[in-house]
């Protein structure tokens, strides 16, 4: 069962520690969702989070869209349709794409992309992907949604797609180096980072790193083999939480920092390990949302609510008015 770290007067220190410099990272868990989730989308705006799909208790689809103003969660809306599990989500001005996803709790996967505006609050439909997939990433890179990895019914993929929303039309770019389902994408000094993923039972602790200026992917530091990882890019560096080993059969606490230049670095780690790990930033902070405890092979996990911050020296600073990446 998905267990819930206990919140005290609305704030319980969940694990900290000091840097050099006397400043303490610490983790704290917030207000839990009000649904429970796994392989479910998040995407962070300027003031607010927003949590989409997946399955929850009992493993059942979770159809209600929840935003989160730094307080408190909400219900804002309804997913259009029956449920989605492993879709992609990023924000491209006001607003919300999401992308593909296997349907309800099948390994079928589905080309739509549903657009949320934040502005109306309702729904319309984007170009669908060029084929359906789902348990990809999706990070915006120059002002286009890249989508990576991923799989259908049949295999993992290898593809890589960008979505031109001036057109309304995707374009497919250079493949990643292996078919892979469930990386984690981050985007630092212009160029893409799809960190680790799976296929069937094997789990990848590559790096790879897209130039969009050549159109070719590059090693990077590799980390030690998972999946369903959170990644974030803050202060000059990218940031991975949690996911699933399944040679361990574990879902993971591991909290990693990648520099350019650099090797991982360890941070504190999460207090509740969970796969699908989904983290964004907020006001300077990580917020890493919702995800399973429990390892599950199936397109049905059993999801939880919990939610935790993570901050550090870094958050007042990104929190400033003046700050900027």
């Amino acid at each position: 069962m998905p267990r819930h770290i206990a919140i005290v007067m609305g704030l319980a220190v969940a694990a900290c520690t000091t840097n050099p410099a006397g400043t303490v990272a610490r983790w704290d868990s917030v207000a839990p969702m009000h649904h429970a989730r796994a392989a479910h989308a998040v995407v962070a705006t300027n003031d607010s989070i927003y949590a989409f799909a997946g399955t929850g208790d009992g493993g059942a689809p979770v159809l209600a869209v929840e935003r989160f103003d730094g307080a408190a969660w909400h219900d804002e809306t309804s997913l259009p349709g029956n449920g989605l599990n492993a879709p992609a989500a990023a924000v491209l001005g006001e607003r919300i794409y999401l992308i593909g996803g296997f349907n309800t709790t099948t390994n079928v996967p589905t080309a739509e992309v549903r657009v949320y505006d934040l502005r109306t609050r309702q729904w319309t439909r984007a170009a669908p992907l060029p084929a359906p997939r789902g348990g990809h990433a999706a990070i915006v890179l120059d002002g286009a949604i890249h989508v990576v990895g991923g799989g259908n019914d049949l295999t993992t993929l290898a593809n890589h797609d960008v979505y031109d929303a001036a057109t309304d039309a995707w374009h497919a770019r250079a493949a990643l180096p292996r078919s892979e389902g469930s990386p984690a994408a981050a985007v630092i000094d212009g160029k893409l980072y799809a960190i680790g993923g799976r296929s069937g039972p094997a789990d990848f602790g590559n790096v790879d790193i897209y130039d969009p200026a050549t159109d070719r992917w590059t090693s990077g530091p590799p980390i030690e083999p998972r999946g369903t990882s959170g990644a974030v890019v803050r202060c000059g560096g990218i940031e991975l939480f949690g996911g699933e080993s399944q040679a361990r059969r574990a879902s993971l606490g591991d909290a990693l920092r990648l520099r350019p230049g650099e090797t991982w670095q360890a941070l504190p780690p999460l207090p509740t390990p969970r796969n699908f790990a989904r983290a964004v930033v907020l006001r300077g902070a990580v917020y890493v949302v919702g995800g399973s405890p429990t390892p599950e092979p199936s397109h049905a996990s059993a999801g939880s609510a919990v939610v935790e911050r993570f901050t550090d020296e870094c958050t007042a600073r990104l929190a400033s008015p003046r700050a900027s990446g």
